[in-house]
């Protein structure tokens, strides 16, 4: 008798820019005790170029663990080759989008980056790039104004 062969979990989490993505994610790898990656900053921090990023993330799918991705998810295509690197790891990819209101994350921008100019020239720029999750991938919708154990728990009856 065979037994059934485990399955792989991996979290993919997009929204607009500080919506709460990376919150969300540095406290679902902590509590799940699982690895997060920001494709965006390995990206950036190691000049990796986009076939380096999808090259990284077959690598990490080796490894079998539950892995939470975050970055490099804004088009549906991103997101559907990403998933399909993962699949054929054998993992169960879950997209979660994190909505937050326009003015929550204009003005946490404009924190983060201490200039109302600067934050309104990068929110656009992302803005332009975001696309909302079509009706053949099926998302976890969570709000970027929740706490993070609200969030959970609806993931969690979701998954």
């Amino acid at each position: 008798m065979e037994g059934k062969k485990s399955i792989s979990r991996a979290i993919l989490v997009f929204g607009t820019p500080c919506s709460g993505k990376t919150t969300f994610c540095e406290n679902f790898a902590k509590r799940f005790h699982a690895p997060f990656y920001n494709l965006e900053d390995l990206m950036a921090k190691y000049s990796f170029n986009h076939e380096q990023i999808l090259g990284f993330v077959d690598e990490v799918a080796k490894t079998g663990q539950t892995l939470i991705f975050e970055g490099l998810l804004d088009t549906e295509k991103d997101r559907e080759t990403i998933n399909q690197i993962l699949r054929d790891a054998n993992y169960e990819p879950s997209l979660i989008w994190i909505q937050t209101d326009s003015s929550t994350t204009k003005q946490r921008m404009k924190m983060r980056l201490k200039s109302v100019s600067k934050a309104k020239t990068e929110y656009d720029a992302r803005m332009k790039l975001l696309e909302a999750p079509s009706d053949k991938e099926p998302a976890i919708v969570i709000s970027g104004r929740h706490t993070f154990e609200t969030q959970l728990k609806h993931v969690l009856t979701q998954l």
